[in-house]
C-alpha cells in the first residue's frame, strides 16, 4: 500500500537523514550498505528506501552503480555568493503564503542534525513538515528541526499554520532571530512530494538548506525544503564597490 500524501512524512526523513549521515561520514566513491541491510536497520520497507535513495541520486549526493551496489558521490563545487563580513539580507516572497501541518511530532536529533544545531543526538527535537502555500497554490514543503528545550509549550497546528514562524517564536519564546546560512541547490520530486506539490514526478526543484541563529549565536532552526521549479526563483542582486567587496541581497519570487 502506497503511503497517503501526508503519512509517513517522518518515517521518510529519518531514513533520508541516515544517508546523509553516512554520506558525511564517508569519502567520495566509498560504498554504502546494500538496500537489504539499510531496510533492516531502519526497518522501513525497500520502496520507501529507494525513494529516499532516488532523491538522494537526484541531487547528486550518491551513485548508483547497475550490479555494484550505491557510493559516496564526488564532492560539490560551492561558490560563496557573499563574503562573511558582508551584511546578507533575505526581504519575503511575493504573493499571500499561508502554510497546511503535514506532520508534528518530538523526535531525538540524531548525529547530523545534532552537529548542526549543537545538541546531543539524543537531545528532543520538535520536527514539523509543512506544505506552504501561495495564494492557495502548493509551492514548497518544508522540514523544520527545533530544539524541544527552546519551545517547551508544544507548537499548535494552528499557530504553525498562521503567520510567519518566526514572529511567533519572537512574540510567545522571546526568541529573536539574527542570522542563516542557506544553501540552494537543483533537484527533483519525488513520488510523494509530486502529490503534495501537484506535479509531475521527477519535475525540476530547488532543494534549499537553512541554519538559523538567533541574537545569541544559538542555532534555533534547521530546515530543508524543496520548492517547485516551475513556480519559484531566487534573484541575488550584487554589489560591486571600488575595493573589490561584494554586498548581496537575495529574494524568492513565487509566480
Amino acid at each position: 500500500m502506497k503511503d497517503s500524501p501526508t503519512g509517513g512524512v517522518l518515517k521518510r526523513e529519518r531514513v533520508r537523514e541516515h544517508l546523509l549521515s553516512l554520506i558525511e561520514a564517508g569519502a567520495p566513491g566509498e560504498p554504502i550498505p546494500s538496500e537489504r541491510t539499510l531496510c533492516a536497520t531502519l526497518g522501513v520497507s525497500r520502496p520507501t528506501l529507494r525513494a529516499a535513495v532516488d532523491e538522494l541520486v537526484a541531487t547528486g549526493a550518491l551513485v548508483r552503480e547497475h550490479g555494484r551496489g550505491m557510493f559516496v558521490a564526488p564532492a560539490k563545487i560551492t561558490q560563496q555568493l557573499t563574503p562573511n563580513d558582508t551584511a546578507f539580507t533575505v526581504p519575503r516572497a511575493a504573493g499571500s503564503w499561508s502554510s497546511t501541518v503535514l506532520e508534528s511530532a518530538r523526535t531525538r536529533a540524531g548525529a547530523r542534525i545534532g552537529r548542526k544545531l549543537r545538541v546531543s543526538p539524543a537531545a528532543e527535537l520538535l520536527y514539523i513538515a509543512r506544505l506552504r502555500l501561495v495564494d492557495g497554490s502548493p509551492m514548497a514543503i518544508e522540514h523544520l528541526h527545533i530544539p524541544a528545550d527552546l519551545v517547551p509549550a508544544a507548537l499548535t497546528a494552528e499557530e504553525l499554520e498562521a503567520g510567519d514562524l518566526y514572529d511567533h517564536l519572537r512574540e510567545h519564546h522571546r526568541i529573536h532571530v539574527r542570522e542563516a546560512t542557506q544553501s540552494i541547490e537543483p533537484t527533483v520530486v519525488s513520488e510523494a512530494e509530486a502529490r503534495l506539490l501537484d506535479v509531475p514526478v521527477l519535475s525540476p526543484a530547488l532543494l534549499i538548506e537553512r541554519l538559523t541563529l538567533d541574537t545569541a549565536a544559538r542555532p534555533v532552526e534547521y530546515v530543508h525544503s524543496v520548492y517547485r521549479g516551475d513556480r519559484y526563483r531566487i534573484v541575488s542582486r550584487l554589489d560591486f564597490t571600488r575595493d573589490g567587496v561584494v554586498t548581496s541581497s537575495t529574494e524568492g519570487d513565487a509566480y
